[in-house]
């Protein structure tokens, strides 16, 4: 165990980074997808299935793409019944890719509307994958996908009287969050921006505010589309980063899924490092003493000896160089030092590339 795993509900995680699945149909790139993301815990959509699908009755596992709501009919990859589910793993399966590696499953009651909708799916994926966790959405519409505030009060309230550790993906409002902790949510999620739109973190001090005020771990969920916004994500104080369309929608999902480990491990270590304070005017990072240079704050005016390849001159030693330079275009002393006399004759011939002649 390293000192920066990520702990909840006494669970410990490797990886800060937790996948979705939704968003692939070919099960081989999710696998390699989720291997190079380092993701030790993996959101999947619950469903019910008709009797008459075939596939046996009870709870199913698909992809989150059910999250744009009401889908019933099985994704591919998706375990056949409530017994089958914990007790089957085919390879070509989903919950197969997740237990051959080792990879947790989240259950995620994406797609519900309503807080009754939300306890019967969390109930089915507690009895198909025997685990008291869930990830918890309840939207608005299906326009938006935005959290329903209201219901997803209800909801946590509901479910965690009953057992459950709830992962609460929310608004990015603070005082939502907050109430959300006082209900007994294991884990706040609040979005960065609309589910699958990649706009990135609309809100980022809402973000930073929600992440400083709460007791629990806060998981930055939804919104990212490229590997910054996850690193800011962490900056700002996040526990962890959930997504699942920027990687697996990306061009290459491979690729961005490794991004994004990189980008959560950077901003984690960026977050402990602390960044420098945000100033108005420059700071120069070099020390002054030891310039060349006989301007206001060159160095060598206090007597003090400049740092630098230049020994500091003797007391006996003239301040003028034995060669004088040639007479230079600087202007005369009742010209402003930072503009100079654009019709001023200048020292090296126009042709010169140092010349300092302004173009016409």
């Amino acid at each position: 165990m390293t000192t920066d795993d990520l702990t909840i509900d006494g669970v410990t995680l490797g990886s800060r980074l937790i996948m979705g699945t939704g968003g692939l149909t070919d099960l081989a790139m999710l696998e390699r997808a989720l291997l190079a993301s380092g993701t030790e815990l993996t959101t999947v959509a619950v469903r019910r299935y008709s009797p008459g699908s075939g596939l046996g009755s009870g709870a199913g596992l698909g992809s989150d793409a059910g999250r744009s709501g009401g889908a019933e009919a099985p994704r591919n990859g998706t375990a056949s019944s409530v017994g089958d589910a914990a007790t089957s793993t085919p390879r070509d399966s989903l919950y197969g890719i997740l237990h051959r590696n080792d990879i947790k499953v989240l259950p995620n009651t994406a797609g519900c509307y309503t807080a009754r909708d939300a306890l019967l799916t969390a109930e089915l994926g507690r009895e198909a994958l025997e685990t008291d966790w869930v990830k918890l959405e309840v939207i608005a519409d299906e326009d938006t996908l935005l959290p329903d505030g209201l219901e997803l009060l209800d909801a946590t309230e509901q479910l965690v009287a009953r057992g459950f550790k709830v992962f609460a993906y929310t608004s990015d409002d603070p005082v939502l969050a907050l109430h959300l902790e006082q209900a007994g949510a294991t884990a706040v999620m609040p979005l960065g921006a609309p589910i699958g739109t990649g706009l990135g973190i609309l809100n980022p001090h809402n973000i930073e505010l929600i992440a400083a005020r709460a007791s629990v771990p806060v998981v930055l969920d939804a919104g990212i589309g490229t590997a910054s916004e996850a690193a800011l994500a962490m900056e700002l104080g996040c526990d962890a980063v959930l997504l699942a369309s920027a990687v697996t929608r990306a061009q290459n999902p491979v690729n961005m899924a490794q991004a994004m480990r990189h980008a959560v491990e950077a901003g984690r270590l960026a977050r402990g490092a602390g960044r420098i304070a945000r100033r108005t005017h420059a700071v120069a990072s070099s020390p002054m003493a030891g310039r060349i240079g006989t301007g206001a704050g060159a160095s060598g005016t206090d007597g003090a000896a400049p740092r630098g390849d230049w020994p500091a001159p003797s007391s006996d030693q003239s301040s003028l160089p034995a060669n004088p330079p040639a007479p230079s275009a600087a202007p005369s002393s009742g010209q402003s030092a930072s503009r100079a006399d654009p019709l001023a004759p200048s020292a090296a011939p126009l042709s010169s590339p140092t010349s300092s002649a302004p173009s016409h």
